[in-house]
């Protein structure tokens, strides 16, 4: 909105906030928008700037839009509150912060803006220390928000994943093994299913210790997921046990899988305790793409495999 009221004047160089985000600005002002521009730039921020409400909706919709917004009440397209309640109406997350300005300043307005879905209120003419502060206050709250949804991320991991290996945990795997199974089915394609054990695995604990055998683990982890596809799931199923699902792989697909596997983990022995380790891997192999069969029972063939492998000598591939 165009207003020949004053802004507060710049008196001199300040210090930049640091790890400043992007802010949006929605102004359809020239000189104002310019002056809020200038401000901004001198204290660290990424500044985006749109001449109306349209524009800023817009902006919006992109995949990373700004997450601290300054909005002019009344703007052409869309006005600042109808901008608010879209934003509110939405409920992305991350959250976005979003300071309404305006010349209104009546009791009634600020209610109705803070209603529509606006955080802080500001009229103009703008103080520039005072809009500084309440941007601040903007950066602080979207600060706790990202410590709450890193932690949030984090205790999600956690519960999904195996704390040693960093792969998928027998729960998790199991549920997505269901998935996987429903999903084949549907579309008509094969999965692969493939039941790692590591060979004489209780001699390395009992001739290196735990803790040796933990970095066993980890690196037959790393390696398993180094040479499998992005999309593939790979967990560990239990003790020195490991599951890979590989969607999409028929039966010939799957062994050239599970001997690329075994090979990359037998290659070079494995670094821990002072000593050179050599780890060997058996592998079971079996291919479903029918829904009738339960995670279980592929699990039991899949394990049945897996025994055939032990039983042919170890370092090796069966398939059922």
């Amino acid at each position: 909105m165009t207003t020949s009221q004053p802004l507060t004047q710049y008196t001199g160089p300040e210090r930049p906030e640091s790890n400043c985000d992007g802010v949006l600005v929605a102004e359809d002002d020239p000189m104002f928008r310019k002056i809020l521009k200038s401000w901004l730039e001198n204290w660290g921020y990424r500044v985006i700037v749109a001449e109306d409400g349209t524009v800023a909706w817009n902006i919006l919709q992109q995949e990373r839009p700004p997450e601290l917004l300054i909005l002019d009440w009344v703007m052409p397209g869309i006005d600042g509150t109808e901008l608010c309640r879209r934003i509110r109406e939405r409920q992305t997350t991350p959250y976005q912060y979003i300071l309404l300005v305006t010349a209104k300043d009546d009791r009634e307005d600020v209610v109705a803006g803070l209603e529509a879905g606006a955080d802080d209120y500001l009229t103009k003419p703008l103080d520039r220390s005072e809009l500084r502060a309440r941007l601040r206050v903007g950066r602080r709250i979207l600060t706790l928000q990202k410590g709450l949804i890193q932690a949030r991320e984090e205790l999600r991991f956690q519960a999904t994943h195996d704390v040693l290996t960093g792969t998928w945990n027998r729960g998790a795997l199991l549920d997505l093994l269901q998935r996987e199974i429903e999903r084949a089915s549907r579309s008509q394609s094969p999965t692969g299913f493939l039941m790692l054990d590591l060979d004489h695995f209780k001699k390395v604990n009992d001739t290196y210790g735990h803790v040796a055998g933990d970095v066993v683990l980890r690196e037959v982890a790393r390696r398993i997921s180094q040479v499998v596809r992005s999309y593939d799931l790979v967990g560990r199923y239990g003790g020195e046990e490991f599951l890979v699902v590989l969607p999409g792989c028929d039966q010939n697909q799957a062994l050239q899988n599970a001997e690329r596997i075994r090979s990359v983990i037998a290659e070079h022995p494995v670094l821990a305790a002072g000593a050179e380790i050599v780890v060997t891997a058996s592998i079971g192999v079996t291919v479903t793409t029918v829904s009738t069969v339960t995670e279980k029972e592929i699990l039991a063939i899949a394990d049945t495999a897996l025994y055939e492998a032990k039983s042919a000598g170890r370092n090796c591939t069966a398939v059922l």
